[in-house]
């Protein structure tokens, strides 16, 4: 597997539904022309929380990083922007 280059990345945002509603995550870069209209809508239209870029040779372990942060999120506990961006260090690029 040749070594990642800095293009080969994955971008997020975590974001709150419309509404009060439950915590989200998008991996724009992993969209295809069937899903990235309504995702990116749907993002669009939801409260911002945090973005960034998550590096391609540990996507799966970012991702799973990302689903805890959102699991807390959507159990009511207060996670700061900087609290996640703490949480995600090792995975952003």
């Amino acid at each position: 597997m040749p070594p990642a280059i800095e293009s080969q990345k994955i971008m997020f945002e975590i974001y709150r539904e419309p509404a009060g509603g439950r915590f989200r995550a998008v991996y724009f870069t992993e969209l295809d022309e069937h899903n990235k209209e309504k995702e990116i809508n749907d993002a669009m239209r939801g409260d911002h929380i945090f973005d960034g870029f998550l590096r391609n040779l540990t996507k799966e372990e970012g991702k799973r990083a990302v689903n805890e942060i959102l699991e807390r999120l959507n159990r009511g506990e207060k996670v700061s922007p900087a609290d996640i961006a703490n949480a995600l260090k090792a995975f952003l690029t």
